[in-house]
């Protein structure tokens, strides 16, 4: 098993991702896999949903898509998050392939 079968899975076309942020960093950056989890540091502060709106932009730019196709499907008030992305474009992390 891959270091990404943990942290990313396919449904369809759509991405999820799980991931844990770290809000308050000093800029947004994908950090890199930690064991089930896929680390992502966030500028925003974890307030009244700013971080969370913070994440979605930033994973929405860096896949490719608009952030209307990024939602936030766990870990609302958690570092630990999950998230789909519709469609996405392109791949700023390994992410193992889509089954045919």
């Amino acid at each position: 098993m891959s270091e990404t079968e943990s942290w990313s899975r396919w449904d369809g076309d759509d991405l999820e991702l799980a991931l844990r942020v770290k809000p308050r960093a000093p800029k947004d950056a994908f950090v890199g896999p930690e064991g089930d989890h896929y680390r992502v540091a966030i500028k925003a502060p974890p307030v009244e949903g700013k971080g969370n709106t913070a994440l979605r932009k930033f994973i929405a730019d860096a896949f490719g898509v608009a952030p209307s196709k990024v939602s936030l499907i766990g870990g609302e008030q958690s570092r630990y998050k999950r998230l789909r992305i519709q469609a996405p474009r392109t791949f700023p992390i390994p992410i193992k392939p889509r089954s045919q």
